[in-house]
């Protein structure tokens, strides 16, 4: 018995010695600037100086040049590994800029074998480099004709907005550190098939990271549409309900415990929802609860494949006139996606909000994995299992007709019980815990159920439903049950 006595000491006095050490590194880090200021970093100038310099490339189409030395997507590619690369300089290293591709063909957009590249930037956690929040844009343009890859290709909105905004984020945050980790994500391929998000997607899964949100940024630059119906107040955020993840499977436990309306992507839409209020920015959050527009698509889609949690950003009224248009004048309407059209006091709140969201998620612990129980009974049950970082938890609850959370109850992560054993994320040793919460008097069947990860320094997570597929991590099909004997 001696060694296992000898080894549960240890790992304690390892576990109390990890904690005392964070608690050092806690009090002498200075106090994190506030969601407001950071915000306030964003700069108008900066967006706009961006903007004009992916227009300068002539087309940014994915088959375009890629050896050409100031014209198409190579060269848009490595002026945007450049400004990573000044920025790392600027932070003493703190960001990794790698490039994700691959050869793809997919026709009939991508007709013969060609290489697709994403410029991304890694800013590591100081505590859990392996809990990640992504923000993506698509470098890409095109004209009338996908196909055309020579033809100028301003892609000043589409998407040299979004393209912009995650610049403009990796500018403000990586003079800034934090416990999670920032992937910024400049991607191609969108207009050939969502190609560059599937790349992305895959390199995050093969990485082993634990993915928070994909805050994906498409046309986020203009606030009239094309038939003169103009709104700069509000910002459309595009979220999957019933998540796609998990398949037929999924959907018939959903069938009988309900969660339709409540996928980890749902739940970040509203948590950003919530986020966009507090800020003040003279930004709302018009919340979309569908994927994407109707029968369109963008690169999140390929996270939500993956199973990670991932919305769009999009302009609250688009203008198709200004966009996927070749440049031209007809009947006195003027075509073509170029600066001029751009409104930039709308792109910077968009572009403010993203950093915030950005910071905030990497600040926060990652949201539980809840389940609840209470059939035949006139009380709800709910159970999970601890977060690393995590001071506390908000329990939520509201009718099931009801779109937003309408109750809650907090609980200090003192009151969970400690299992055995620890689990280790990134330099740390955390404790294992097991919570719980009973609502007496609450009945299972007439409310939705879910719980939010607080940290320290009050930075909350998106609440994770109870819902089956309601996780933020990818949903894993429960074992098959063994069959069961015919009753008699």
């Amino acid at each position: 018995m001696r060694k296992p006595l000898l080894l549960a000491a240890a790992l304690l006095a390892l576990a109390a010695g990890a904690q005392a050490q964070r608690q050092r590194r806690a009090a002498a880090a200075p106090p994190p600037a506030p969601l407001s200021a950071l915000a306030a970093e964003v700069s108008q100038d900066r967006l706009r100086a961006t903007v004009e310099r992916l227009v300068g490339f002539g087309t940014r189409h994915t088959l375009s040049a890629r050896d050409h030395p100031t014209r198409g997507i190579g060269a848009a590619l490595r002026w945007t590994e450049e400004e990573f690369g000044r920025f790392s300089r600027d932070c003493g290293g703190c960001l990794q800029v790698i490039r994700t591709g691959e050869t793809v063909t997919r026709p009939p957009r991508i007709p013969n074998p060609s290489l697709v590249e994403n410029v991304v930037a890694i800013q590591r956690g100081t505590e859990f480099p392996n809990r990640v929040v992504i923000i993506t844009g698509h470098i890409d343009s095109r004209v009338t004709d996908p196909m055309n890859a020579t033809a100028d290709a301003p892609g000043a909105n589409d998407d040299g907005s979004g393209t912009a905004a995650v610049i403009e984020a990796a500018r403000v945050l990586s003079r800034h550190r934090f416990p999670g980790t920032i992937v910024y994500g400049v991607l191609s391929g969108e207009e050939q098939g969502l190609v560059g998000g599937r790349i992305l997607a895959d390199y995050a899964r093969a990485q082993g990271w634990e993915v928070v949100a994909n805050l994906n940024n498409d046309i986020i630059g203009n606030s009239c549409g094309s038939d003169g119906v103009c709104d700069d107040a509000n910002i459309r955020v595009f979220s999957e309900g019933l998540r796609w993840q998990g398949g037929d499977q999924l959907r018939a436990q959903v069938r009988s415990q309900g969660g339709e309306n409540d996928s980890p992507s749902r739940n970040l839409s509203r948590w950003l929802a919530s986020l966009a209020s507090d800020l003040s920015l003279g930004l709302d959050v018009r919340q979309i609860w569908r994927n994407d527009r109707f029968g369109r698509g963008g690169d999140h889609t390929e996270f939500l494949n993956a199973g990670f949690p991932a919305v769009r950003f999009s302009v609250a009224v688009e203008n198709y006139n200004w966009q996927h248009q070749d440049l031209r004048t007809e009947n006195g309407i003027v075509y073509g996606d170029t600066i001029e059209r751009m409104d930039f006091p709308y792109l910077r709140r968009v572009t403010a909000l993203n950093v915030a969201a950005l910071a905030a998620l990497a600040r926060a612990p990652m949201p539980p994995a809840p389940t609840v129980g209470g059939a035949v009974s006139t009380d709800t049950a709910l159970v999970w299992n601890g977060s690393p970082g995590a001071g506390s938890y908000i329990v939520r609850w509201r009718r099931t007709d009801a779109s937003q959370w309408q109750h809650s109850r907090r609980m200090n992560s003192t009151d969970c019980r400690q299992e055995s054993g620890h689990v280790v994320h990134g330099p740390i040793l955390w404790r294992n815990l097991l919570c719980n919460m009973v609502l007496r008097g609450i009945r299972v069947d007439d409310w939705v159920f879910g719980v939010s990860s607080v940290a320290a320094d009050g930075s909350e997570s998106p609440v994770a439903s109870t819902v089956p597929g309601g996780a933020f991590r990818p949903y894993v099909a429960p074992p098959p049950q063994p069959a069961q004997p015919a009753r008699q």
